[in-house]
């Protein structure tokens, strides 16, 4: 526990309900099944007795479960993100740099896009942190009537995937439904309180996901976070007006991402091409999380995607005065385009640091080059987007004259 008190003991019942959709027992002809029955469960408890979250306690236990070697890590919880408002958005780089820990020892982080009940309305139109960050699964709630409810928040690029959020059966404490001593299912959310016996929420989505990519795990142990992330996401049934979605258009959209998870169809594409691992990542921002590289000459083949890694960034050392030729060649019908960033440069998605730019190339297309003479020594910083919707893999090429 990271907030005091047994690890062991839950007084609210929300946890209890998101283990049993992951792992409930199976064979016992009560209550549910889990969809990863197997898995072997590591409880973290964050939230405080009147239901606030320290995201320092959040932080300390993703890292935690990470160096317990934890595969896939659930985050049935949320902080509202507003672009559009910075005083009201809860970006936290300490929730940032664990869930870019998680990823890079190879944990796969699923997380609720977040229900709209805290956000100034609904539907609420940009996901949760820590579902809008780079690498984490965003997962949106499916009404039982196929539908896309309003409490599920959307998101253009961070709702990945979708499952059912309203009308969940799973297991709750047995001190939560003991007060209703005449109802049979005790231990299970058909016996508890109103809100867990009509459960919905994008909390209850999420695990489903997470089973998911345990299971695939299971099956293939080797799988890297972002390939697990593309065999669930590529595989999702597409929710439309036919599905029972009358607001959802065809292909992926900002109400269910991808589509309904399918498991079935995620373990079947084990047998066909498995996209390819990057080995470099997290590398989504200056500062630490570049990659450093060495070399007169480099040449890189990694991947970008639009809706979970539009950046990869790496730090050269320059001399002053040292030229440097770079070159890309991004993923077929994208627009893919280059940025160099002076030294001292720590955060490429800020408006505010966009001064530090030291030269860019960002024409329509593909490919990009640009040629720089450094004009102080220092560690300057290499940044490759991805501009428009789309994924694959880029060859980068970097000279230092």
């Amino acid at each position: 526990s990271f907030v005091g008190g047994s690890p062991y003991v839950d007084r609210q019942g929300h946890g209890t309900f998101v283990a049993g959709l992951i792992a409930a027992a199976i064979g016992n002809a009560e209550g549910i099944a889990g969809m990863a029955p197997s898995a072997e469960l590591l409880v973290a408890k964050v939230v405080q007795p009147d239901l606030s979250i320290d995201v320092v306690a959040e932080a300390k236990a993703i890292r935690w479960a990470v160096d317990q070697e934890a595969r896939v890590i659930n985050i049935s919880l949320g902080g509202l993100r507003d672009p559009r408002n910075p005083d009201r958005d809860t970006f936290s780089p300490l929730e940032a740099a664990a869930v870019a820990y998680a990823h890079k020892r190879g944990a796969v982080v699923v997380a609720a896009v977040g229900n709209g009940d805290a956000a100034p309305r609904q539907p609420w139109s940009y996901a949760s942190y820590p579902a809008a960050l780079p690498h984490v699964l965003g997962v949106s709630a499916l009404a039982r009537d196929g539908s896309a409810p309003p409490f599920s928040n959307r998101d253009k690029i961070y709702n990945d995937i979708s499952a059912p959020g309203q009308g969940i059966l799973s297991t709750l404490p047995r001190a939560l439904t003991a007060p209703f001593k005449d109802c049979p299912e005790q231990g299970y959310s058909s016996c508890g309180p109103d809100d867990y016996r009509t459960a919905v929420g994008t909390s209850f989505a999420a695990p489903q996901v997470s089973a998911a990519a345990a299971v695939l795990l299971a099956a293939a142990p080797g799988l890297r976070p972002e390939q697990v992330t593309a065999l669930l996401t590529r595989t999702a049934v597409d929710v439309n007006a036919a599905t029972g979605c009358q607001q959802c258009p065809l292909q992926r959209d900002e109400l269910t991402g991808w589509g309904r998870l399918d498991v079935t169809a995620a373990l079947r594409a084990l047998g066909g091409q498995i996209p390819s691992p990057d080995r470099y990542e997290p590398n989504d921002d200056a500062g630490a999380e570049a990659v450093r590289l060495c070399c007169q000459t480099k040449r890189i083949v990694a991947t970008l995607d639009f809706w979970d890694d539009q950046n990869d960034v790496y730090a050269i050392k320059l001399r002053r005065r040292q030229p440097v030729y770079v070159s890309v060649r991004g993923p077929a019908g994208t627009d893919t385009n280059l940025i160099l960033w002076k030294p001292g440069t720590t955060r490429v998605d800020d408006l505010r640091s966009l001064d530090r730019i030291a030269t860019q190339s960002a024409h329509p297309g593909p490919g990009e080059r640009l040629s720089y003479r450094a004009k102080t020594t220092g560690w300057h910083f290499v940044q490759v987007k991805l501009g428009s919707r789309g994924a694959g893999r880029y060859k980068l090429v970097i000279v230092k004259a």
